[in-house]
């Protein structure tokens, strides 16, 4: 029993993780269409920035979290003014900014993965936190592992919250529902766009800084969540919220028990099969109304 608990609880573990690593590519993607394929990198920057602070200047990485959102936060800000804020008010049509957002995501990748390959180079990296196991029902777990779990799930549990029961949330939503009704009765998108853009980028970079508490981080760590988020999204539906988070933890449980049962070489195929299998039978996700 144990060991199922354990095997279970992994794949939750790292489901949680998913599932803040695609709120933040749902918020972008859902609101503004923009495919922002280097979303990872910024997950990877999250994890140097802790790492660095627990490193070099002894830092309590839970305690740096709120320091990492908002690093990343100005961040975003800067990289849609630069990069996405031109696309979004020239395109003619959605399509067109997913293809030319898409372009220049890849190119924001490289540019990124590369520049910390030459500031950091291409070992890897890591520190031990809170690395002593806890027993829970006969399941040992570490405490770094459970840390992560519930970080992650509180951080999307607090987004969930903003989005139904703020105005804020409410208008994010429109826009998502539909970007010309929104602009009609007043919502401000020159403001929410921005703010949106950097708030996915804040939830990658806190995704990075929990995960740099559990295993060893490298510049090229961000590229499959990218892909992982994508998958979630795909699972969750376009613009939930709460089908991210369900689909994240959905998906950590077929990578933790598929693997177990095949091999852990097999764990992007896992995912890929999900994939299309959901794209096949429902291709708007699992859990979209």
């Amino acid at each position: 029993m144990g060991f199922w608990l354990e095997l279970a609880a992994s794949g939750l573990i790292t489901g949680g993780i998913y599932a803040v690593v695609a709120l933040g590519l749902n918020l972008q993607y859902g609101l503004m269409r923009i495919m922002n394929i280097s979303h990872g990198e910024f997950l990877m920057l999250g994890a140097y920035l802790t790492w660095l602070a627990h490193t070099v200047f002894g830092i309590n990485p839970v305690a740096f979290l709120p320091v990492v959102a908002i690093v990343l936060f100005l961040t975003g800000l800067a990289v849609y003014r630069l990069c996405f804020r031109r696309i979004t008010r020239t395109s003619p049509s959605v399509e067109i900014i997913e293809a030319r957002s898409l372009l220049v995501g890849f190119g924001l990748m490289y540019l990124v993965q590369n520049a910390a390959y030459m500031t950091w180079g291409a070992d890897l990296r890591g520190y031990s936190f809170l690395a002593d196991a806890v027993e829970i029902g006969g399941a040992r777990f570490a405490g770094n592992s459970l840390l992560a779990f519930g970080f992650a799930v509180a951080a999307s549990l607090a987004l969930l919250a903003v989005l139904r029961w703020t105005m804020l949330g409410k208008a994010i939503r429109a826009m998502m529902q539909s970007p010309t009704g929104a602009q009609l009765v007043g919502i401000d998108t020159a403001f929410l766009h921005p703010a949106v853009f950097g708030a996915g980028l804040a939830l990658a970079g806190v995704a990075g800084a929990l995960l740099s508490m559990v295993y060893e981080i490298t510049p090229g760590m961000g590229e499959p969540y990218t892909v992982t988020a994508l998958i979630v999204i795909t699972l969750g539906g376009l613009g939930s919220a709460a089908g991210c988070l369900a689909g994240g933890m959905l998906l950590g449980l077929v990578e933790a028990f598929g693997m177990h049962f095949t091999s852990p070489s097999l764990k992007m195929l896992l995912s890929y099969a999900v994939f299309i299998a959901v794209l096949l039978a429902r291709p708007k996700g699992l859990f979209a109304r």
